[in-house]
């Protein structure tokens, strides 16, 4: 026997949709699941490798400022992707967010954000920009209030957030990690 969903009911539908499984598993136990589903999302970390910093950005978010009070995330530039690849979705999103026009990306992973709760999976990329590249001054798309701030920070204060687990952001964390693989000496203070 395999696992089979049986029924699913929506329970809201907007900007996301929000349905309850009815799940058959192969042993044959019969449960209920909430499924959040609003599509994939793609997230970039924008990493100037001649001046040793990054672009991040820093918004409120909801959840977080119901869950912990927390008024403003600082995190990779990231969104949804509608209609488009995962790569058109990073660059667009890196301009809007970040001001910032971007060439090539490197494809780190494509991971599920909560597996347990919702269908989203995230495309991690980073990609290398100089401060030619800075076309505007970012701050979020038009008519979205975003109210996003843009922060250029040093990878070795980064580097040290992260040791001080101070990234709370987990896609923010993981590519932070993944540069911090591959590009080491990027993280060492200046002379």
């Amino acid at each position: 026997m395999s696992i089979t969903i049986e029924s699913r009911t929506i329970i809201y539908s907007g900007w996301t949709t929000l349905s309850l499984a009815r799940v058959c598993l192969a042993d044959g136990t019969r449960l209920e699941r909430v499924i959040e589903d609003h599509g994939d999302a793609a997230t970039v970390l924008a990493y100037d490798p001649e001046r040793k910093c990054a672009l991040l950005v820093q918004q409120f978010r909801a959840p977080a400022f119901y869950r912990a009070g927390v008024d403003g995330v600082v995190e990779t530039v990231a969104g949804k992707v509608e209609g488009e690849t995962a790569q058109t979705c990073a660059r667009r999103e890196a301009f809007e967010e970040a001001g910032v026009e971007l060439g090539t990306l490197e494809h780190i992973a494509d991971v599920w954000t909560s597996p347990g709760f919702t269908t989203e999976r995230f495309s991690l990329f980073l990609a290398e920009y100089r401060a030619i590249d800075r076309r505007t001054a970012g701050g979020g798309a038009e008519g979205e209030h975003e109210n996003i701030t843009v922060l250029e920070l040093p990878l070795a204060s980064l580097s040290q957030r992260l040791k001080d687990g101070q990234i709370d952001d987990l896609k923010t964390l993981a590519l932070l990690q993944a540069l911090l693989l591959k590009r080491p000496e990027l993280f060492a203070s200046c002379p």
